[in-house]
């Protein structure tokens, strides 16, 4: 569901509505007459939904997170606010780039839509920047030739849906500037070969069974989940273009199932 066009219909068919009783049918109305319902109901919701257009276009714009990709970062069930503008101002619906703020930085949790659906918001961590060589060996990183640090930090068990039990390690890396959490699965293979699809540019990348190199191309952006044993993203679906873009992850506002989570910033 477009959400955001849906929203801009409303919006002009309220200031239509309203519009023309102002200049077509208030004239012609008998003082004291009511408003005709649809001309009320317009006048309305006019502001209300010009605001959260606004709002969700060019600020802020809140998403839920749906499954455990992202784990330990974001657990599913948790609200987050996505900053709408700091990647730069696009119009609403198309999605066109029109001011340019900053570029995106490795280790920042981005939302952007789904290269194969655009409908779909997916929500992922920046690894790879347009020129950055990325290989990912043995289920370690390695960054333009640099190895990512990493430390142990125990072991992180979970039940995702289907009542299956995982038993996953945790680890603190650093990414960029961003120290977070990742979670691995020793006894799973670093990269699921028969998952990989024939994606563009899928010719920057090379496959094998203890995992792949990928040379991020212009204007495109390389993506993984935290939870890197259990996370569909750029290993098997290809590159992020900019033009997919939404925004950046910053806060976790709600959560119903844990309310420590509240008010937690997104690294």
């Amino acid at each position: 569901m477009n959400f955001p066009l849906i929203m801009l219909i409303a919006l002009v068919v309220t200031g239509v509505v309203w519009l023309i009783d102002i200049y077509a049918l208030q004239p012609k109305r008998s003082a004291g007459t009511k408003e005709p319902l649809l001309v009320e109901y317009s006048k309305s919701f006019f502001p209300v939904i010009l605001v959260v257009f606004l709002l969700r276009s060019f600020l802020v714009e809140p998403f839920k997170i749906p499954s455990g990709s992202m784990m330990p970062t974001l657990l599913v069930g948790d609200f987050i606010l996505v900053n709408k503008f700091d990647y730069g101002i696009r119009l609403p619906v198309i999605n066109q780039k029109i001011i340019d703020v900053r570029q995106p930085k490795n280790g920042d949790v981005m939302v952007f839509r789904y290269p194969e659906d655009p409908s779909l918001d997916y929500i992922k961590r920046v690894i790879g920047v347009p020129g950055d060589k990325i290989v990912y060996r043995d289920k370690r990183l390695t960054i333009n030739g640099k190895l990512l640090w990493t430390e142990p930090q125990g072991d992180y068990n979970y039940v995702k849906s289907g009542l299956n039990f995982v038993s996953a390690t945790q680890r603190r890396e650093q990414t960029g500037t961003h120290s977070h959490l990742t979670l691995v699965q020793p006894d799973t293979p670093t990269v699921r070969l028969g998952d990989v699809q024939q994606f563009p540019d899928r010719d920057h990348c090379v496959y094998h069974e203890d995992g792949f190199a990928c040379t991020v191309p212009q204007g495109h952006y390389f993506m993984m989940g935290d939870n890197r044993d259990d996370s569909n993203d750029s290993r098997y679906w290809g590159f992020v273009p900019d033009r997919n873009i939404v925004g950046k992850a910053f806060l976790i506002w709600w959560n119903f199932d844990d309310f420590k989570r509240i008010g937690q910033s997104i690294d």
